[in-house]
């Protein structure tokens, strides 16, 4: 089901907010189910979702009514198994970016998407998606130290 990954991709844009996620991703099957019947045929359903998603989480931030704040503490416990201080301060980090480098560092390095298939996402130039990732990742390094998403290898 892509209900679930929809959901995993929400988390990491909305900076690890589940009930923002979940949000997002009511909002984003509820656009979907509107504009079915009303297309010949989506031909690609689970990128349509994907599209729609992150177009609804960019609408959301713009809103000037969004009354909600964020907090610096996060009360909810991580999965049995993964490290959880790790994943706290990735997704305190990706919070700290701005909403469109958020979404091409989600879109990127989560979803593994290409820099042509961003680029379309997020209507973005091919030479933007690519100028954005190398600012969003020099912010991370700023923020959490050069050697924190140094590569294995070297």
């Amino acid at each position: 089901m892509r209900g679930t990954h929809l959901y995993r991709t929400a988390c990491l844009l909305t900076g690890g907010d589940k009930h923002l996620a979940e949000d997002l991703v009511q909002e984003t099957l509820g656009r979907m189910f509107a504009k079915w019947g009303k297309r010949d045929r989506i031909q690609n359903p689970a990128g349509y979702a994907q599209t729609v998603l992150v177009n609804t989480f960019i609408a959301n931030r713009r809103r000037k009514s969004n009354a909600e704040r964020p907090t610096a503490e996060f009360h909810e416990l991580a999965a049995r198994g993964t490290d959880q201080d790790l994943r706290l301060t990735l997704l305190a980090a990706l919070a700290r970016l701005d909403t469109r480098d958020r979404a091409v560092l989600v879109l990127r390095y989560w979803e593994d998407q290409s820099v042509e298939e961003t680029a379309r996402l997020l209507g973005l130039s091919i030479s933007a998606v690519k100028s954005r990732s190398l600012r969003a990742l020099a912010r991370l390094r700023e923020q959490l130290g050069p050697d924190f998403l140094a590569s294995p290898e070297s």
